[in-house]
């Protein structure tokens, strides 16, 4: 019996430290919360001054006050001009496109993180439940090799050998360390952030130079476990995260009185903010049933979320469910960057096989795309050389070796799911971050 939980302890190490898991689900992650926050922050591009700039209700000094007490993080702070502010939230329009691409992944989550938490704590009164989700999945995002597929650096170590090439990665770097230069000499960091960027920077440094001038060495080897360790660890804190949110705010609308009678769903749609289809509202509200199998039906998948994990089918069907039910909150009560983002969360459980599949049809689609194009021109057929021009007479064509890339399927043991109201997220709010 020892020598077995040794041996699987042993596997379940090698595992860990031997690859990173998951690929395939953390860039769907990737591509989902940097594509919402994208999307976001183009639809708020004319109100920007008002949410987060020098426009908004919550002025410069309130926050500099509200910051000075709980240390969060924000770069907006460190300059109160508007031309200051212009660039911070053009740096992270362009972050989270690059995000989406996959583009240098790892200073671009970076990047990404900074221009959240830079614009989130500048105005803490301006979000909800997805924005807080936004907020904690920026910050794990950075711990993981999210970039591994689907994604321009996965192209690029595909055509150039390794995903280090260029001297792109370099000079951003170069970029990112000046700028913790400045923060520090600037007395801007506190000590968390001040570790944090510091060691990031340093451990990037280090990678860098191992993969130029030893790509084959053990000091390679080791760095690749320690990356390996920590994808993993942050994938877990993903998962972990995610449920703590459903469970989290199933358990508190158990003890609700409106969700207990069946009738809590009613409320907000009855609300001007959360009615932006108002007879399709009032349709829902209207029948008494609908409404009490949707205020049950959300409790009971929130609540029995964790305990699915352990069955891969019923994980599975959940999952499907849940997704419908983020997608009809997105139509129904207005909420659609709330409901992408729980829809970004609850992708770390997709089965990998339906994302090989996915990527799969993805790449045959546009295959198909660029060979009808019609701005692509056709190619002209060239006459091959016969015996007549003293080439060799055709012979069998040559044999070639072939296979099907697999893919990690270690983020199938989960599944996410459920729906919350405008502040399912609000539980795991992020505080002093």
């Amino acid at each position: 019996m020892v020598e077995r939980v040794r041996s699987a302890l042993a596997r379940a190490a090698a595992k860990a430290t031997g690859q990173a898991l998951g690929p395939y689900q953390s860039a769907v992650v990737r591509i989902g919360f940097a594509a919402t926050w994208l999307f976001f922050l183009l639809r708020e591009f004319p109100g920007r001054h008002e949410l987060y700039g020098p426009d908004g209700p919550w002025s410069w000094q309130l926050a500099e006050r509200l910051i000075a007490s709980n240390r969060a993080f924000t770069v907006l702070m460190w300059s109160d001009s508007t031309l200051w502010f212009e660039a911070v939230y053009a740096l992270s329009l362009l972050a989270s496109a690059l995000l989406v691409l996959g583009w240098r992944t790892r200073a671009s989550s970076v990047l990404f993180m900074i221009g959240v938490l830079s614009l989130q704590n500048r105005s803490v009164f301006m979000g909800d439940g997805g924005d807080n989700v936004i907020h904690l999945m920026a910050v794990y995002l950075v711990l993981t090799r999210c970039g591994q597929v689907w994604s321009l650096d996965a192209r690029r170590a595909r055509l150039r050998g390794a995903a280090t090439a260029g001297a792109a990665g370099p000079v951003l770097w170069a970029l990112l360390g000046a700028g913790f230069a400045y923060g520090v000499a600037g007395g801007h960091l506190g000590t968390l952030w001040l570790v944090f960027f510091g060691t990031l920077w340093t451990g990037t440094a280090l990678w860098w130079l191992t993969d130029r001038y030893e790509p084959g060495g053990e000091r390679r080897a080791t760095l690749d476990v320690l990356a390996n360790l920590l994808h993993n660890a942050g994938m877990l804190v993903i998962a972990a995260e995610v449920c703590l949110i459903y469970a989290t705010a199933g358990w508190y609308k158990i003890q609700g009185s409106r969700w207990q009678d069946g009738t809590a769903l009613y409320y907000p749609l009855s609300l001007d903010y959360f009615t932006p289809w108002p007879r399709l509202s009032e349709l829902v509200a209207s029948s008494g049933v609908v409404v009490m199998l949707l205020t049950y039906g959300t409790v009971l998948v929130q609540v029995a979320f964790p305990f699915t994990l352990f069955n891969r089918r019923v994980k599975n069907v959940l999952l499907a469910v849940m997704m419908l039910e983020h997608a009809g909150i997105a139509v129904l009560l207005g909420l659609p960057f709330f409901s992408l983002a729980m829809i970004a969360a609850d992708a770390v459980f997709l089965p990998t096989g339906l994302l090989v599949w996915v990527g799969a049809r993805a790449v045959a689609v546009a295959g198909g795309l660029r060979r009808w194009s019609p701005t692509r021109p056709s190619p002209v057929p060239r006459a091959a050389p016969g015996p007549l021009l003293g080439a060799p007479p055709p012979g069998p064509p040559p044999a070639t070796a072939g296979g099907t890339p697999s893919a990690s399927n270690a983020g199938e043991a989960g599944i996410a799911g459920g729906a919350g109201i405008a502040g399912e997220a609000g539980a795991s709010s992020p505080s002093g971050v």
